[in-house]
């Protein structure tokens, strides 16, 4: 279902944005005869296994390698040692960044401490998985077991078990003076207006605190690498004995990334090579989520090909997925609002805590800047901060650090109508925020179409729908501020008259096909004569990662200005032919038509064939760096029954909504807008990470990691609205993580209306439900 913007004059009608075509990628992945990154199989390929600590906490004492490479069968061994020094590493990127390359680094191989149990320590590679896998057992690490904390508030403590003694909390933190012996790796602040003056003008009052537990992307494919360093260093010698301008060789490397250039810049600058010594060739990805954007066995199988002489190939089980690689943090957040008895909003106040894993990084500002977003609130005061524990160091998970914060302010949002008596969207439609409204970073709102998302939730049929016994109903709203980028685009027209379009970004979400669409608009052609595909960092040009909801959004600004590029080349070529100046030939729909005689025509694929006798190939390019992608607003209803004795959930109908501006592909928009709202409700209702208390995860399997499936889930009804983006050529805006935001505010808020009680933490899994309900029954439930 799609509804259209207020203003329909802002958007212009097209031929192919808009429709549904098969994607081209379609039939290789069906069939099998798309690859992989397991599925690359190069002559002579080693394989690498990983050693990784047992221990949550622990200081290295020793590793000694010594019988593994006396081993016949083991062909290269590989520790931090086999890393450039950090004296090198200073001289190379300066002290500025050592620290960030330093923990990059670390978490690829371990230095001087395991931080997380799983940890990498060493590996080894040899002719065939298993033995690798078997000859691991030769390496012997000697460890001083440290106390390890692995619950953010614990560690937030003082006197809680210290990762990383360099850490310095600087003055006037929580008021306090300078706080060394800390796990408090970072913090951000935001203001806006007068909080206490907002507050006294307050009626009502609510405050709550949340929290949530770390979880996973949950992408099916595990992380992969094949590496070839194909100029191997004489036996003995290490890259830490790199001699600045000594010919290193070239390294490739094929890998199932979100970001190409970001992993070959990464491995460049661990490795303290020339970034032009590294070519990344991307392959097909089996998801991502934003967890496939650093770098983990880069590094190391790139180090084990170049002192074995050969390509190396490293492939993640399941568990050294969920133990190693990066999940979403955990929190705890502490939210405040007001609100005057007419239902206006006054004021709104917030403290985040974010874990970051291992090492510095997490979203933590995310969460402040959605928090309440969707909302003119004129005073607001939010303050977020990250700590280290001994859990994997976390990455990005779509939207990173949106949902804790709007699940955190619907909640309370919900919760405020609730005490006002007033309609939950009645009430956010009243303090909606709107173009110019400003929000917490200070920043104004352009054309945004949160309006309209509210609006399409209240006249939607399920919203007035009736509900069973035992079961309730939940709404939320939440916002991306979706990015632009670098992006680049190659288009060659080949004789028969198809064109051929590589693209820099990898593509997760049908994003080759959304560029052709745009490029086949730009040309007047069917999107079927364009012929997408994704070049390595060798044959394309620089482009940012594939994040941020922003593919659709930049490569088509690169595929507008290439195929405009195109479009002057081949008014050019036929005014030559017709000995007449550009001026006067018109290109429209695939067709060239002279102004001047109309016997003078000419389409797209007969000029093309005319490439050898107009000036030989027939070439454009763009290379951008867009901006403007334009915040997205989204929305989930959903119904969940709940069994009050067990605490069994089950959601009975969920119907989200977002915001495309417009939808290149509606197809693919709405299977965005349905795989968002399916893992916001796993994070609601099931997914964590369970930690014995020794940091050991107890759950590393997707049998004890509980992912919904479509057992568990209704059909998902995604709602397009289209609110034209004045910033790009065809309106777009992104779509790829808004949609994640609300559904766990909404399920939440679900639970509670179901029960009585106000759901504060997640995942609502059945044990959590019943421990709610008995303390209700003993009085210290939060009854509504």
């Amino acid at each position: 279902m799609t509804t259209t913007s207020d203003k329909p004059s802002t958007r212009p009608q097209f031929k192919v944005v808009g429709t549904r075509p098969v994607r081209h990628d379609g039939v290789d992945k069906v069939t099998g005869k798309a690859v992989y990154g397991a599925d690359l199989s190069l002559p002579g390929t080693l394989f690498g296994k990983i050693l990784r600590s047992p221990h949550a906490h622990a200081r290295i004492k020793k590793i000694d390698t010594s019988l593994a490479e006396a081993h016949p069968d083991v062909k290269a061994v590989v520790t931090f040692r086999d890393f450039p020094t950090a004296e090198h590493r200073i001289m190379e990127v300066g002290e500025d960044n050592f620290m960030s390359l330093r923990y990059t680094s670390n978490n690829s191989l371990a230095e001087d401490k395991a931080l997380y149990k799983g940890h990498a320590i060493a590996a080894i590679a040899a002719s065939s998985p298993h033995l690798a896998e078997e000859l691991l057992g030769l390496i012997k690490v000697e460890y001083e077991v440290l106390p390890a904390v692995t619950d953010p508030e614990e560690a937030f403590k003082p006197g809680a078990p210290v990762l990383h003694e360099h850490l310095v909390v600087p003055d006037g933190f929580e008021g306090r003076a300078e706080r060394r012996n800390t796990n408090i790796s970072g913090r951000a602040q935001y203001a806006l207006g007068d909080v206490e003056a907002g507050f006294n003008q307050a009626d009502i009052i609510v405050e709550r605190e949340f929290r949530t537990k770390m979880i996973h992307q949950g992408y099916i494919e595990p992380q992969n690498v094949t590496a070839w360093w194909n100029q191997p260093l004489p036996p003995g010698e290490s890259t830490s004995s790199a001699v600045k301008g000594k010919d290193e060789g070239r390294l490739t490397i094929w890998n199932s990334s979100q970001g190409p250039f970001g992993v070959r810049d990464q491995v460049a600058r661990i490795l303290s090579i020339p970034v032009s010594s590294v070519k990344v060739v991307p392959l097909e990805i089996g998801g991502g989520f934003g967890g496939k954007l650093g770098t983990y066995v880069e590094p190391v199988a790139a180090v084990l090909s170049k002192k074995s002489g050969r390509p190396v190939k490293i492939t993640l089980n399941r568990q050294e997925v969920l133990e190693a690689t990066g999940p979403a943090s955990g929190s705890y957040m502490k939210v405040k609002i007001g609100a005057t008895k007419d239902g206006r909003l006054t004021a709104g106040q917030g403290f985040v805590l974010f874990e970051s894993g291992a090492y510095p990084g997490s979203s933590h500002g995310g969460a402040c800047m959605s928090m309440f977003s969707p909302y003119d609130l004129p005073n607001i005061k939010l303050e977020s901060c990250e700590i280290v524990n001994n859990k994997p160091s976390t990455a990005a998970y779509r939207a990173p650090g949106a949902p804790h914060g709007s699940y955190a302010g619907e909640c309370v949002i919900d919760e405020l109508a609730e005490k006002l008596g007033m309609d939950p969207m009645e009430f956010r439609l009243k303090n909606a925020a709107k173009e110019g409204t400003r929000m917490v970073s200070g920043v104004a709102h352009p054309r945004i179409g949160n309006i309209e998302t509210m609006n399409a939730v209240k006249s939607h049929p399920h919203y007035s729908a009736p509900l069973g016994k035992n079961v309730g109903r939940g709404v939320a709203i939440g916002s991306w501020g979706n990015a632009g980028g670098a992006a680049c685009a190659i288009v060659n027209v080949l004789p028969n008259g198809k064109v051929s379009l590589v693209e820099g970004s990898a593509d997760i979400g049908g994003t080759r096909t959304a560029a052709a669409q745009q490029l086949a608009e730009v040309l007047g052609l069917p999107v079927e004569e364009i012929m997408p595909s994704v070049g390595d960092t060798d044959t394309v040009g620089f482009t940012s990662n594939t994040g941020g909801s922003s593919v659709a959004f930049k490569q088509g600004v690169a595929a507008f200005h290439a195929g405009n590029d195109i479009k002057g080349q081949m008014v050019q070529r036929a005014a030559k032919l017709w000995e007449t100046t550009p001026d006067n030939v018109a290109y429209a729909d695939g067709v060239l038509q002279s102004k001047l005689n109309p016997a003078h025509r000419m389409t797209f694929k007969q000029m093309a064939a005319m490439y050898a006798k107009t000036g030989g190939p027939i070439v454009g390019r763009a290379n951008v760096a867009s901006t403007g992608a334009g915040r997205s607003f989204a929305a989930v209803i959903a119904d969940v029954h709940v069994d009050p004795e067990t605490g069994k959930t089950q959601v009975l109908r969920c119907t989200a909504f977002q915001d495309a501006g417009v939808a290149i592909h509606p197809s693919y928009v709405e299977g965005q807008i349905q795989g968002g709202a399916v893992q916001g409700i796993g994070w609601a209702l099931n997914e964590e990470y369970v930690y014995a208390p020794d940091g050991r995860l107890m759950n590393p399997t997707l049998l004890d990691y509980r992912m919904p499936t479509t057992l568990d889930l209704p059909m998902i009804d995604a709602v397009i609205i289209e609110v034209y983006n004045p910033n790009h050529p065809f309106g777009v805006r992104g779509v790829g993580e808004a949609n994640i935001i609300p559904p766990l505010a909404a399920v939440a808020n679900a639970v509670s209306h179901a029960i009585g009680v106000r759901m504060t933490e997640l995942p609502m899994s059945p044990p959590v439900i019943v421990r709610v309900l008995q303390k209700q029954a003993a009085g210290n439930g939060h009854r509504k």
